[in-house]
């Protein structure tokens, strides 16, 4: 039997799932050859990735934080995003209705690269 911790656990699984989801499409677009270089590091090195390719961690991270267009999602989007976040929050069992929210975010984020 699982107690109300374990339903709260799979919930905010669900809920980091969706949200890293948008995250890591934007970052994929933005700061594609760091997370090529991370992601081939981990995947070349299983046993000491966590040492052996954390300044190429570090690097996803600073794109991330310094690129242009980000930022501009960053501010642009605050509204689109926070209304994912909300309805992921009040749809923790079921991310998938928040498809929708999540598209408008996204496309939010086209919008500001397109500009």
């Amino acid at each position: 039997l699982q107690g109300r911790g374990g339903g709260a656990q799979t919930c905010w699984r669900i809920f980091r799932a969706a949200y890293m989801q948008a995250a890591l499409e934007v970052t994929a677009r933005y700061c594609r050859k760091e997370m090529e270089a991370y992601g081939e590091c981990v995947a070349s090195k299983p046993s000491s990735w966590q040492e052996d390719c954390h300044q190429l961690k570090v690097g996803v991270a600073r794109c991330t934080s310094s690129h242009p267009i980000i930022q501009r999602i960053r501010q642009e989007c605050a509204g689109p995003f926070a209304a994912f976040e909300d309805c992921l929050r009040q749809n923790q069992t079921t991310a998938e209705n928040c498809a929708e929210h999540m598209g408008h975010f996204l496309q939010c984020a086209e919008n500001c690269a397109e500009h």
